[in-house]
């Protein structure tokens, strides 16, 4: 790998309209955070782009520099796969305008924008389209990922909603893919994690949502945990596809609704949305106030956009994060007990366990329909390990690992790609599932060389 010079880097920042940040200038390190605080990567240098020609240059001056590329949305992903050391980082952060046209239901998203920049823009005309739970997350990345959310047993993986995508690949050329332009490119972006270019604008199909919605949180005692999912279980069993239920098992955050007594006490969290008429929901949604004897409850008519924050002051950036995940087809008994059994020894307040409920929509295409394969999972659970100092990254990641590994047995052998860390490249074939060979045929096509190689990474066949 050459290290670049300072002229070049000069260069560079002559020859884009947007921000170029190397190593010394006084913006590089705070350009260089990103949510995950356990990823600390050394840049040579990171172009805030302004426009898709300036990603174009940055895409040519990686490669005819020999420089390796990262490439930077909402900067989220657990593994970290935003920044690189000694590389080219293409930082989409600036570009993050979202343009609705309601008549139409779409909208047209730039490869920047987070969720809480397209919910606003969608929720202005009662729309929305099927996106992660927490707002400070990217668009890009939870969508070449697969991306699923509060919605998608009604709409789909967000994948199954992209209408369009404008697409810089590792040549410098700018393509537009959709089902009827570079179909093969499109099918591989719908799934395939970044591997195929930099996507600078996507094109979103969306539906009509909220502007109010029911949701909202039942807080049970981790007592009663194992008739509570049980319960949860057999409710998820029948739900229709407008109720989206997930199941959060962690220590008790103050909230307001809950007694002074309960905070940081475990709890068993049930956590619901229902997209229809907030009113005709209640009915819907009473017998998950009967699991057993609540804590608390906060339930009732909101405005979508606040739900879709509601998670927002525990997924803060800054602290340290470490995930381990499995899909599950079922829930079993013996996948409770294995929760309940390390729920019971949390390393730290912050750590948590849950279940997203998707199912419904996300089972209809056929596995090979994207590059999402992943069309079995009706529950996504992931081991969200979290605390602040670095002298507990030992025993958090343990108690991550052997949950992970207690709980592999009930699983259904595939993973959700953007909760693999970057510890899992054994995991990245599992991830893709059956759909591995023909992405590495469509890399081949598109990145032979691997210039983008910083994320879940396929080789070229």
């Amino acid at each position: 790998m050459k290290n670049l010079q300072s002229a070049q880097i000069d260069a560079l920042k002559k020859d884009v309209q947007g921000t170029v940040i190397a190593a010394g200038d006084a913006a590089y390190d705070s350009a260089r955070q990103i949510w995950n605080a356990m990823v600390d990567k050394h840049p040579a240098a990171i172009v805030q782009c302004a426009t898709t020609g300036d990603v174009v240059y940055a895409v040519n001056f990686a490669r005819e520099h020999q420089v390796p590329l990262a490439v930077r949305g909402g900067g989220h992903n657990i593994a970290g796969s935003a920044l690189r050391d000694d590389a080219i980082v293409i930082d989409l952060s600036k570009m993050k305008a979202v343009q609705v046209d309601a008549g139409a239901r779409r909208a047209s998203v730039e490869g920047g924008a987070t969720l809480a920049d397209f919910d606003a823009a969608a929720q202005a005309h009662g729309l929305a389209t099927p996106l992660g739970i927490n707002s400070t997350t990217g668009v890009a990345g939870l969508t070449l990922g697969g991306g699923f959310g509060w919605l998608s047993r009604q709409y789909g993986m967000t994948v199954d909603n992209l209408e369009s995508a404008e697409v810089v690949t590792a040549a410098g050329d700018v393509l537009r893919a959709s089902a009827s332009q570079n179909t093969d490119l499109f099918w591989a972006l719908r799934g395939g994690s970044g591997n195929f270019g930099v996507v600078t604008r996507f094109e979103f199909r969306l539906h009509p949502v909220g502007p109010e919605v029911l949701a909202g949180l039942i807080v049970y005692p981790f007592s009663q945990a194992k008739s509570v999912l049980q319960q949860y279980r057999a409710f998820m069993d029948q739900a229709p596809d407008d109720v989206s239920v997930w199941t959060v098992l962690r220590k008790a955050p103050p909230l307001p609704f809950l007694p002074e007594s309960v905070h940081g006490q475990k709890v068993v969290v049930l956590a619901l949305l229902y997209t229809g008429d907030p009113s005709q929901g209640e009915a819907l949604v009473k017998p998950l106030h009967g699991f057993g004897t609540p804590l608390g409850t906060h339930v009732g008519a909101m405005p979508y956009v606040n739900w879709q924050q509601a998670f927002d002051p525990l997924l803060t950036p800054g602290a340290r994060n470490y995930w381990k995940s499995h899909n599950f087809s079922a829930l079993e008994d013996g996948l409770f007990d294995a929760v309940i059994e390390y729920v019971a020894k949390l390393p730290s307040p912050q750590c948590e366990i849950f279940f997203g409920a998707i199912g419904g929509a996300t089972m209809r295409p056929a596995p090979d329909a994207t590059a999402y394969a992943h069309r079995d999972a009706r529950f996504v659970m992931n081991v969200h390990g979290r605390w602040d100092d670095p002298a507990d990254d030992a025993a958090g990641i343990r108690w991550a690992r052997e949950y992970f590994k207690a709980s592999a047995p009930f699983a259904s052998g595939g993973v959700y790609v953007n909760f693999l860390t970057d510890d899992e490249g054994e995991r990245v074939k599992a991830a893709y599932g059956p759909n591995y060979g023909r992405l590495a045929q469509i890399k081949r096509q598109y990145d032979p060389a691997n210039l983008f190689s910083s994320n879940q990474n396929i080789m070229p066949a």
